[in-house]
């Protein structure tokens, strides 16, 4: 979510809530077609399903995308914990640029070591239900930061040019980013398989349920996150606020802690997709152990050598989060719907799947061609004194000036 006002930034606020709001029923639809799918065709995983309607290219395919998805996102944590956590232990006394707390490598292998990985080495995915909530609890109180602080910064950091435009060439990888948000699809069987009383009537009623629960959120990240910035809104929110802001440190923290808790999820599904794959979906404890750590091992390295997490958003977005959202549960319903593709009730489920062929190689494109800026860690122009915002407000508003003069 703290991705989010980044995506406003590439469609335009106006067209960006749209926008957000067509993903998030588009994520509330396929959820569900997804399990009316696995009902239908009497399977329970996710591979399952597409083996039973495409046959084995189609389980390879899912099987690539269901574990690059989750895989890409542990990347995405680290990188976020790397951004975050140094800027909270150099509000310590005595913490300096230059000290290790202060470096991202340390940071990222400290909490993979002490944190991330022993979570990650749990076999039943319902142990994380506490840890669930409590990352739904901090992600609220980021929530009341990122307000808090809007309602100063809208004031105090220029407005850049074309800041309110309805609509931006970037819109498609904002889809991209915002599939990568909602996109929960690779873990629907797990959790599915987790209720008690597992019916497609009841998952519907927590998929609606969760699914405004989490726009609801996510409208507010995106209003409030974009507005406070414009465009210099960072892929990371967070990389936006100087680091001697002490409500900002606080919901470093909470938000740190968020991602930290949610990494061992997502290895939960990366580990359940190779197991699927070559193990015949049971691991010994040794197999276990060792799949963990090497999933967890390489998604540790690639984050400590990349600190840009809005290409990592917008790339898994195209290419994993789209089809696993928009292509692949709409094509296996009307694999087994028994109506034809053109009946009205398969209207939407081809609506959808068309959209998704579109999206994905077109965001693709526009990501590689149009990359956006990045700070790299680096503390925004604003943040140093007051002196130096006030030339970027000075030059702003004479840029703005010279174009109406024009």
């Amino acid at each position: 979510m703290i991705g989010l006002p980044y995506s406003m930034k590439l469609a335009g606020l106006p067209l960006g809530i749209f926008l957000l709001l067509g993903v998030a029923y588009v994520t509330d639809y396929s959820m569900i077609l997804l399990i009316k799918g696995g009902e239908m065709s009497a399977t329970n995983t996710y591979q399952a399903l597409v083996s039973r309607t495409f046959g084995f290219p189609g389980y390879l395919l899912l099987s690539v995308l269901q574990f690059l998805y989750p895989f890409a996102a542990m990347i995405s944590y680290n990188i976020i914990t790397g951004d975050v956590l140094p800027k909270i232990f150099q509000r310590i006394p005595g913490v300096t640029p230059r000290s290790i707390l202060a470096d991202r490598h340390f940071a990222i292998l400290s909490t993979t070591i002490i944190i991330t990985l022993p979570i990650a080495l749990y076999r039943n995915m319902q142990r994380l239900g506490k840890v669930s909530l409590m990352s739904l609890l901090f992600t609220v109180i980021v929530l009341v930061m990122v307000i808090t602080r809007a309602s100063s910064l809208i004031y105090t950091i220029p407005h850049t040019e074309g800041a309110w435009a309805f609509a931006k060439w970037n819109a498609i990888q904002a889809v991209g980013v915002m599939s990568f948000t909602f996109m929960c699809h690779h873990a629907c069987f797990l959790i599915y398989g987790s209720l008690e009383k597992g019916t497609v009537r009841t998952w519907s009623s927590i998929t609606h349920v969760s699914m405004i629960i989490s726009f609801l959120i996510s409208v507010q990240y995106s209003i409030f996150g974009y507005v406070s910035f414009t465009g210099f809104t960072q892929g990371d929110l967070f990389e936006n606020y100087c680091k001697d802001d002490n409500l900002v440190t606080v919901g470093r923290f909470f938000y740190a802690m968020t991602v930290i808790l949610t990494y061992p999820m997502e290895c939960f599904v990366a580990r359940e997709v190779i197991s699927n794959v070559f193990f015949g979906g049971t691991l010994s404890n040794i197999h276990h152990f060792a799949i963990t750590l090497l999933v967890v091992s390489v998604t540790t390295v690639i984050s400590l050598f990349s600190d840009c997490l809005g290409m990592v958003l917008e790339l898994n977005g195209v290419l994993s989060a789209t089809p696993l959202v928009f292509i692949i549960p709409t094509a296996c319903y009307l694999k087994l719907s028994t109506d034809h593709w053109y009946h009205i009730n398969n209207a939407m489920p081809c609506f959808i799947l068309l959209l998704g062929i579109i999206i994905m190689p077109v965001g693709f494109l526009m990501a590689v061609l149009y990359p956006q800026e990045c700070s790299h860690g680096k503390e925004m122009l604003y943040c140093f004194t007051n002196s130096t915002l006030m030339d970027v407000s000075i030059a702003h508003l004479y840029q703005s000036n010279s174009s109406e003069i024009k």
